[in-house]
């Protein structure tokens, strides 16, 4: 049998569905370091097929007013897609929703430890925790010091399930002239775990002779 001619009078051809987005959820927790989830937000949003899927905790949106002048809507603006952290009812709290993982930027010691123990206590720690049964990769930007020994054991525990533990430690072989060029090393050694191709910082090409 013939097949059918299509709307535009050709042959009827089942077209292929698009290549799915790449999907990365990102945290914003009450740690200090609100500018890495924001310089993250705005790296990716200049980043062609990736969505972003933010949520921001209370006491994170304290610390981007505190550390950056910023209000809820200023950070939210650079998101594709916000929920609210008490949704706990959201696409991203299924194993279903589809994503390439998520970043906790800064993530707090409340945040780590209700991920180290499953509590699923909001959404960030539930999707989260779906990330992590679902294999796929969370990372933890954490943000204390010193650390105490319960600090320790929930990132063994969390880096026992698969999580990543990346505190935002900046790099000096580079020579950064600037706390942007800090945070940009680190945003962009995050995004290199996720294959996202940027040019935030040169690569390490060895120790030059003297």
């Amino acid at each position: 049998m013939p097949a059918p001619a299509d709307a535009a009078g050709g042959r009827g051809q089942e077209q292929p569905p698009p290549a799915p987005q790449r999907r990365l959820i990102i945290a914003i927790t009450g740690a200090t370091g609100a500018v890495y989830g924001i310089r993250l937000l705005q790296v990716l949003r200049e980043t062609p097929g990736v969505e972003t899927h933010l949520m921001l905790s209370e006491a994170g949106v304290l610390n981007l007013h505190q550390e950056l002048d910023m209000n809820r809507k200023d950070a939210e603006a650079f998101a594709d897609v916000v929920h609210n952290v008490r949704d706990i009812g959201a696409s991203i709290a299924s194993g279903s929703f589809q994503s390439d993982g998520m970043i906790v930027a800064p993530c707090s010691m409340k945040t780590l430890a209700a991920v180290a123990h499953g509590l699923s206590d909001n959404l960030i720690t539930r999707a989260a925790d779906v990330v992590l049964k679902e294999r796929r990769r969370l990372v933890l930007m954490v943000r204390e010091t010193p650390f105490n020994l319960a600090h320790l054991r929930n990132m063994t525990a969390v880096t026992e399930m698969g999580g990543i533990i990346f505190p935002p430690l900046p790099g000096f072989y580079q020579r950064p002239q600037s706390i942007a060029e800090m945070v940009d090393h680190t945003v962009g050694r995050v995004l290199d775990l996720y294959g996202v191709a940027h040019s935030l910082t040169p690569r390490w090409n060895g120790i030059r002779a003297g």
